[in-house]
């Protein structure tokens, strides 16, 4: 299966081969007797697995309509959190935990939610392809060059010894949760960021700015660049050890490509939950995950077995809330989920 991202990114081509990868180790509840609509949208992170999952799930259970939006993770939030119970969402995709704010929202609205980590995920750094004289930039460079009010407009305030090339910025935009995480990282807090960049919820966007403009820096998720790489150039990141690592499968989920790789998340409305439909969906995606995630076509880094045993154990048991409260980045998922 390959997600083809076109401009809304809501086309999927899926082979026979990961079709049958993925259903065959599904034990769905009265499968193709099911029918209704499950309704997912946020984090255009995480839209591609949610896409696929939804792609195979159909198949199957033909006469359940699962519909997946991308308004970001901060967007999606919005429509899972709708005071108009009608308008909400069955899930919502993010990639950063839940926030404060949106935790009161919830209990204002008195809707419970039930949190899945869904994978890891790194993001990535890059330039234009002709770019030959960056290689790496460390975590002090890219602060000196995304913090609020910075004047670096050029290569060559960046690093002595970069040539004298204006310098175009692309980023997601401020409802993105790519753009939370990368902010507080970077710039230690989050939202914290020059705004005069080009930003757009629609990594594809993203993508064709970076790879059209010989002075550009972005940055996205690391699956983005997967699917993109023959028209950029991926940059290493010096964490502050001297030791610059580029985001591959295996240093995202060794923890070597620090501080830029986070957990991605579902949260699922308790009240959907109930719904035969909803359930069955969450339990296909909750069975699914280790292999849909790191499958080579989708190119994002699973959790370890025990944390989707776990995720799952907690979500059956209807332990509504979210383990990530008040947790700094880098926490080990699966204490987290034991202790909750």
């Amino acid at each position: 299966m390959r997600t083809k991202r076109t401009s809304g990114r809501r086309c999927l081509v899926t082979s026979a081969g990961v079709l049958a990868l993925v259903i065959c180790g599904w034990c769905g509840p009265a499968r193709g007797q099911l029918s209704g609509t499950v309704k997912v949208d946020g984090s255009s992170t995480v839209a591609p697995i949610m896409m696929a999952a939804a792609e195979m799930y159909q198949a199957k259970e033909r006469k359940v309509r699962v519909t997946v939006g991308i308004s970001g993770t901060g967007g999606g939030f919005k429509k899972f959190l709708d005071s108009q119970p009608g308008l909400r969402t069955d899930i919502s995709d993010a990639s950063r935990p839940i926030k404060e704010a949106e935790i009161s929202k919830a209990a204002e609205l008195g809707i419970k939610y039930l949190e899945f980590p869904i994978a890891i995920d790194g993001l990535a750094v890059m330039v234009h392809p002709s770019n030959t004289f960056c290689d790496h930039l460390t975590v002090d460079e890219l602060k000196k060059i995304w913090e609020p009010g910075s004047s670096v407009n050029n290569w060559k305030d960046v690093r002595k010894g970069f040539p004298d090339l204006a310098l175009k910025l692309y980023g997601p935009g401020t409802d993105s949760g790519t753009f939370d995480y990368f902010t507080e990282v970077i710039n230690g807090k989050e939202k914290a960021s020059r705004s005069d960049y080009n930003a757009s919820e629609n990594d594809n966007t993203l993508v064709q700015g970076v790879a059209g403009d010989k002075g550009s820096l972005g940055y996205f998720g690391f699956s983005y660049y997967e699917a993109n790489k023959g028209k950029l150039k991926l940059l290493a990141v010096d964490g502050g050890d001297g030791k610059p690592v580029k985001p591959t499968i295996e240093t995202i989920r060794k923890g070597q490509y620090h501080p830029l790789a986070r957990p991605l998340f579902i949260y699922v409305n308790a009240e959907s939950y109930e719904r035969p439909e909803v359930r069955s969906f969450v339990g296909f995606v909750m069975d699914s995950a280790g292999r849909l995630v790191e499958h080579p076509k989708v190119n994002y880094v699973a959790f370890s077995d025990e944390v989707y045993q776990l995720g799952t154990k907690r979500v059956q048991a209807g332990k509504t809330g979210s383990v990530m409260t008040g947790v700094p980045a880098g926490a080990d998922m699966a204490e987290l989920l034991k202790k909750n």
